[in-house]
């Protein structure tokens, strides 16, 4: 039988008192049972082929100014993947600015994450039948919303978990405490999953709390609170689906530290040479606990991948990506004006008489829209 999240697998370092399933080496440590077959497996690991082909390329579109300022997420594959993968159809999704590849795989259509780093509007727009809220840029307020939404789903009767994303920096925000407190107090179906990438954009987390964990904050609270090898698609898969199964049951919240590392800059827009050293990046994290390697060695290792499948997989993703973005290019462009629209139900006076202003200005400069 698999080992349950809350029975803490000690392994030295910084591991201790991580859960985790698949060593870096690629091994397991404890016995996997039927929770994830090699289907799942197999799954997982093409999902997070995928999103990392995505993220690559997103980074060269907006080096081309194709796309814009945009928000990588490379080495946190397995947080985003396994979580999505541990959600049902029936959940709610709340992402910030960083997780499309956990969009993408709980349903989001890869062309409007383009639209969205085109600042296109439909690029928040939910696909039809699916639950995900626009991704978050202000830090911290979408622990709320989840809250908000679990609550309701709560009163309703309805068994909807919500699911909310933030970063470590997340965690010194008001909104969080507030959040956390509101989902104890009301036994919320809500998942609050930080991945701690151990940098607030510049500022280390020792600089920004005392506390040794983030997980440890839940104790706070009277929640369950987890710390999870962030890296680890098996155990960052394992633990989301248990929080998903005590909130189903009315077992209340679970706040989720994924301890994991962003192998590139905060955006875009930032050069982290600054303020990391780059070389523990790549010899800490990239070199040894990669998530897409450690799960490489595993499935090879068990006669379930090879090079010939690896292969076959790249062409099929790079290929799928080339046609979403061709979809995304040749999108009906959006234009200022849009702005305004979906912002009030009755459009006060002084937005209107913005709106008009703005309106007069592209006239007078060519632009009709």
């Amino acid at each position: 039988m698999a080992m349950k999240s809350s029975e803490l697998q000690k392994a030295g370092s910084w591991e201790s008192e991580v859960f985790q399933v698949l060593n870096p080496e690629g091994k397991l440590l404890s016995e996997l049972g039927g929770e994830i077959d090699e289907e799942l497996m197999i799954k997982m690991y093409e999902n997070m082929q995928f999103v990392r082909a995505f993220d690559r390329k997103s980074v060269i579109l907006q080096r081309q100014g194709r796309i814009g300022t945009y928000a990588p997420f490379e080495g946190q594959e397995a947080s985003q993947a396994g979580s999505a993968m541990a959600l049902s159809d029936m959940d709610w999704m709340f992402p910030t600015y960083r997780d499309h590849a956990a969009a993408m795989i709980h349903g989001q259509e890869m062309y409007r994450v383009f639209l969205y780093w085109m600042a296109h509007m439909d690029g928040t727009t939910c696909t039809e039948g699916k639950k995900i809220l626009p991704p978050s840029v202000p830090i911290a307020t979408q622990l709320l919303h989840a809250v908000g939404t679990g609550w309701a789903s709560k009163l309703d009767g309805d068994k909807d978990v919500s699911i909310a994303y933030f970063g470590d920096g997340a965690s010194s925000e008001g909104d969080f405490h507030e959040a956390l407190n509101f989902a104890g107090v009301f036994k919320t179906p809500t998942i609050f999953f930080c991945q701690n990438n151990g940098y607030a954009i510049s500022v280390p987390f020792e600089k920004q709390s005392a506390s040794r964990t983030i997980a440890q904050r839940a104790a706070a609270y009277d929640i369950n609170g987890v710390r999870i090898d962030g890296n680890d698609i098996f155990a960052v898969y394992l633990t989301v689906k248990e929080a998903v199964e005590r909130a189903r049951r009315g077992e209340g919240p679970t706040l989720i530290e994924a301890v994991t590392f962003r192998y590139g800059a905060h955006t875009t827009a930032d050069d982290p040479k600054k303020y990391r050293n780059q070389e523990e990046v790549s010899k800490e994290w990239r070199d040894n606990r990669d998530p897409l390697t450690r799960l490489n060695k595993f499935l090879t290792e068990n006669g379930l991948w090879d090079e010939t499948k690896e292969a076959e997989l790249l062409s099929k993703v790079n290929a799928k990506i080339d046609e979403e973005l061709k979809r995304a290019e040749n999108y009906p462009k959006s234009h200022a004006l849009q702005m305004f629209d979906h912002v009030y139900a009755e459009t006060p006076w002084h937005i209107a008489e913005q709106r008009e202003e703005l309106k007069k200005y592209l006239a007078k400069d060519g632009d009709e829209s």
